[in-house]
């Protein structure tokens, strides 16, 4: 989508096994290589990595917990010099690794593409490691650094509708909801706010906490008069 759109960076950072896909500039795989190489255990995930890890040339730099003499692209990634400069140690996933190292290494912006730890089609799965993602992104933004979510992304909420964005106000008849206006992010009631441009997204399915759902998050009384 990013580049359907014509954006313009100055690295693209892989996830894995990614980079056998499309070219990255740096791989994060946080696994050790024979995770990949040696066994199956990665299941749908094994082919592509061993394809890209093996017979995809220039690849870059992959950041990995682990020297893998088959890979000589792998290197070890920095944790002691990231957890040092930043003070943090909390890293349940290889994409908070990314961002870390992101960080520690004071870029001035993150784009986040694929990054979805819970899906739209299937609310009975979600992947672990989306706090972790977002509490980096939350030290992203303490030092000065942009965040950009794709829109379709579970990621920081993005994906929810504005008007569901704000818990407890969406409840309300005319709901809060935010925007951004000449640089400053502004609270206003919906029914006040400008139309956003339309954005092409599926439909989300409801989330508990959030919607109140009969036989699910209340049981409807029954008319014991009926």
């Amino acid at each position: 989508m990013a580049r359907i759109n014509s954006e313009q960076f100055d690295e693209i950072w892989g996830i894995n096994s990614i980079g056998g896909i499309f070219h990255v500039d740096r791989t994060f795989m946080m696994d050790p290589a024979s995770r990949f190489l040696d066994d199956e255990k990665a299941g749908t995930q094994t082919g592509i990595a061993r394809e890209f890890l093996l017979e995809t040339p220039n690849k870059g730099p992959i950041y990995s917990c682990q020297i893998d003499e088959r890979v000589p692209e792998i290197v070890d990634f920095p944790l002691q010099d990231v957890v040092t400069s930043l003070g943090y140690c909390y890293f349940n996933n290889t994409v908070a690794y990314a961002v870390a190292f992101a960080i520690a290494n004071k870029v001035k912006k993150i784009s986040f593409y694929g990054i979805d730890f819970s899906y739209k089609k299937n609310i009975y799965f979600a992947e672990a490691g989306r706090a972790c993602v977002e509490f980096w992104c939350a030290v992203a933004v303490t030092k000065g650094i942009a965040i950009q979510v794709a829109h379709s992304s579970s990621l920081l909420d993005t994906a929810v509708p504005p008007e569901e964005k704000l818990y407890g106000y969406h409840r309300l008849e005319d709901p809060l909801v935010q925007k951004f206006h000449e640089g400053s992010l502004i609270i206003s009631n919906k029914s006040k706010m400008e139309s956003p441009e339309p954005i092409d997204v599926v439909t989300e399915p409801v989330l508990i906490g959030r919607h109140d759902i009969e036989g699910v998050s209340y049981k409807k009384k029954e008319n014991k008069n009926g």
